[in-house]
């Protein structure tokens, strides 16, 4: 054989050799189960006993009864006294600002950015929505973590929020929101934000009395705008007859609990019929006068790993202790908070939709990871059935991130992205705390 036909020989054998392979099977993926569990699901129904989770890849592929067999090529991890709920949405956060003892525009940066996303996964929180305080370089950051290329917690990004001149946040804090004082300016603030395509719209609305406030006719420009645009706006509240006026101009979230008074049954229905979601944040109220004596969670474990450093050194300060003793609006802060609990025992025995969100991450007593497991305990604690407070952390977060496609709940087509607990909140809500393993995309992380 010439050396020309021996080339032409091989060259066809590797044609035949490629096309083979191409057209072989691909090899079947081996199933993860995990057995004898309890399920929370996240849409509200009561734990499923003695079940396994049946994941392939990144997604769960089966729920399998008592006594039903695992397939039997799977891989099988033993569940017995473990307790599994869907990872959980943070309907209500801030990303970079927090470093050490310190919150601002100065720590922004990726690598915060990053180590606080990691921070949020690794406390079983998989989703984050960042509110208004972001800087430039979120936008590639943001399209990086939706595409599973960042990691940590999945974020979403309102980008630069809207608030007054001179108004609620200080330009120090929020150097970047826009400040519309007019209609026209609103308008065009929302055209901005739409071309960056923001996931969300922020404005800050309350402020006291001695502060420029987002007037009526701005924050309606804007909120019109923003729905025309496609975007949907979560609003910064504190006073009833402020809610009321966003509601009736069709805001789609109110950020914050309303505070100075108890909700009335104009406005309940008015939320119920817009379908306007409520994030309580009540945890930001309770840090407000709790460290003036020694809150229960202050030498828990989870809690110091959540802070930054110096943070706890802080708080245990006479001299932080005294500052919170001596606040002379300490008490109408203990009134603030308890109006907020008795509006979300209203709200949510009237049906409206509750979402979970803590502020973590503006201010460094709102630690980022312990503040939602927190805020669980103090929604229950407001009169919220536990399996709701699941509900309100997990698949109704999800929903109004539009992301419950995928994520919010446990079931067959959903994303495996779950928390493995040694209890179950269901019985006692503070057993989210007890986290055995965290699951992102059917695979254990590293915590």
């Amino acid at each position: 054989m010439n050396l020309r036909r021996y080339l032409v020989l091989i060259l066809l054998l590797v044609i035949v050799y490629h096309v083979n392979a191409q057209q072989a099977p691909a090899a079947a993926t081996r199933s993860t189960v995990l057995k004898n569990i309890t399920l929370i699901d996240g849409t509200g129904a009561a734990p499923k006993k003695k079940v396994s989770l049946v994941l392939e890849g990144d997604r769960i592929t089966k729920i399998l009864a008592a006594g039903v067999p695992a397939p039997a090529s799977a891989r099988v991890i033993d569940g017995t006294g473990k307790t599994v709920m869907p990872a959980m949405v943070n309907g209500h956060g801030h990303l970079g600002l927090l470093k050490g003892n310190k919150a601002g525009p100065e720590n922004y940066s990726q690598s915060n950015i990053i180590r606080q996303l990691k921070k949020y996964e690794s406390f079983g929180i998989s989703q984050v929505l960042s509110l208004g305080t972001d800087r430039e370089i979120i936008f590639p950051l943001r399209n990086a973590s939706q595409h599973g290329q960042l990691p940590g917690a999945t974020f979403y990004t309102a980008g630069y929020g809207l608030a007054a001149k001179d108004g609620t946040p200080p330009a120090a804090f929020a150097d970047k929101a826009f400040r519309p004082q007019t209609p026209e300016e609103a308008v065009k603030a929302i055209q901005q934000l739409a071309t960056l395509k923001v996931d969300f719209v922020k404005m800050w609305v309350d402020g006291d009395s001695t502060q420029p406030r987002l007037q009526p006719a701005v924050y309606e420009a804007a909120i019109a705008e923003a729905h025309k645009q496609g975007l949907r706006v979560a609003a910064h509240v504190y006073y009833l007859e402020d809610a009321r006026r966003l509601v009736a101009a069709g805001v789609d979230v109110l950020a914050h609990s309303i505070r100075d008074k108890e909700v009335d049954a104009a406005i309940i229905n008015d939320i119920k019929a817009k379908g306007t979601y409520y994030i309580p944040t009540l945890c930001i109220d309770d840090f407000n006068f709790a460290y003036a004596d020694q809150p229960e969670w202050l030498n828990d474990s989870l809690f110091k790993a959540s802070l930054e450093p110096g943070v706890w050194e802080m708080l245990i300060s006479a001299d932080y202790k005294k500052q919170q003793q001596d606040d002379p609006n300490r008490q109408k802060k203990i009134n603030a908070f308890h109006t907020a609990q008795r509006n979300l025992h209203k709200l949510d025995s009237a049906g409206v939709k509750i979402v979970m969100g803590t502020d973590s991450g503006a201010q460094p007593v709102r630690a980022q990871g312990f503040s939602e497991h927190l805020e669980l305990q103090l929604m229950t604690e407001a009169g919220m059935n536990p399996l709701k407070v699941l509900t309100a952390a997990t698949r109704n977060g999800a929903q109004m991130l539009h992301i419950d496609g995928d994520y919010g709940t446990l079931q067959p087509g959903k994303k495996a992205d779950f928390i493995v607990l040694s209890a179950d909140p269901s019985q006692d809500i503070r057993n989210t705390r007890k986290i055995v393993e965290v699951w992102r995309g059917g695979k254990k992380i590293l915590r």
